[in-house]
């Protein structure tokens, strides 16, 4: 509520400093998301423990908004924003799908066991591979550790969840065309992402600096420039009052499995840390200050409408 307040007075456009200067200044001059950069967020923030997540988030570990509309519980919200990105991607059974950002296999699963449908998940995670290997176990569906720029052939469809936040703005395009040149012709891709209300080439950096390095949320006209001469934009969802909701249920968890949690590693000061994060998050979610958005993506020349659900 304090950063909910904070952000709708737009208080946080009235403090400048020489630091945040610098910090455009270095985002400008040097690509912070470069391929040998990609792995260090796996390294610092997923792979720091399945146990911690597993406590935190629903029993898939899908650690991405939820999906409200109908659905009461946590468990019920990511449940119901699986299978809309499923209905949204049309899947039919026999189809390939890449999975970029897989986490710990919850889509992937989902897909290959609802929808018949073959998958590829690419992840930058360590610990996520491990375990999505052995949630997915049983099913076609293959895991990777591997950044999107390396990834070879080709997919009827494509689901990037919750990963283009760490991809930034030098390499928006780079990743739209990786998207294209995997995708078939008569494919679609759907990109679900944090997004912010302006463009902007600095991150949060309080979050870069403790959360996820060098991360950074893209802004409406940075992904449909991205796009350009690659793509028609099918369907744009906006459901950004949802995380609101979802990070309430994460701190939720988050603190009242603490006792259960808490070791030499997560400390004092690690629960401080991550009641910061997942509150100010879900206060500027609420202020409308940060967004989620959907997008389904389809190569140009893509004859048959579309018509997505809801």
């Amino acid at each position: 509520q304090f950063f909910f307040r904070v952000l709708s007075a737009g208080l946080e456009t009235r403090v400048k400093n020489w630091k945040s200067f610098y910090h455009a200044l270095k985002s400008r001059l040097f690509n912070l998301q470069k391929i040998s950069r990609a792995y260090q967020v796996g390294q610092y923030h997923y792979d720091i423990g399945n146990e911690l997540y597993r406590h935190m988030l629903d029993t898939r570990m899908v650690y991405s908004c939820g999906y409200w509309r109908t659905a009461e519980t946590l468990e019920e919200a990511q449940e119901a924003k699986l299978d809309l990105i499923c209905r949204k991607l049309e899947l039919e059974p026999g189809m390939r799908l890449l999975d970029i950002g897989c986490g710990w296999g919850g889509l992937a699963a989902h897909a290959a066991e609802k929808y018949g449908v073959s998958v590829v998940g690419i992840t930058v995670s360590k610990e996520q591979v491990a375990y999505a290997r052995n949630y997915c176990k049983g099913l076609p569906v293959k895991i990777m550790l591997e950044d999107y720029r390396k990834v070879a052939g080709r997919f009827d469809r494509i689901a990037s969840v919750g990963m283009f936040e760490h991809v930034g703005y030098k390499n928006y395009r780079i990743f739209m065309e990786c998207l294209r040149k995997l995708l078939t012709n008569d494919g679609l891709a759907l990109l679900h992402t944090i997004g912010r209300n302006s463009s902007v080439v600095i991150a949060n950096r309080w979050i870069t600096r403790y959360i996820f390095p060098n991360s950074m949320s893209p802004s409406a006209q940075q992904i449909t420039t991205a796009t350009e001469g690659l793509f028609i934009v099918e369907d744009w969802h906006s459901f950004g009052t949802d995380y609101d909701t979802t990070l309430l249920h994460w701190f939720g968890n988050f603190d009242k499995n603490w006792e259960c949690i808490r070791n030499e590693q997560y400390d004092e000061r690690f629960y401080r840390l991550w009641k910061y994060y997942l509150l100010s998050c879900a206060g500027s979610f609420r202020a409308r200050n940060t967004q989620l958005w959907q997008v389904v993506l389809a190569p140009l020349g893509r004859r048959k409408e579309y018509c997505a659900p809801r």
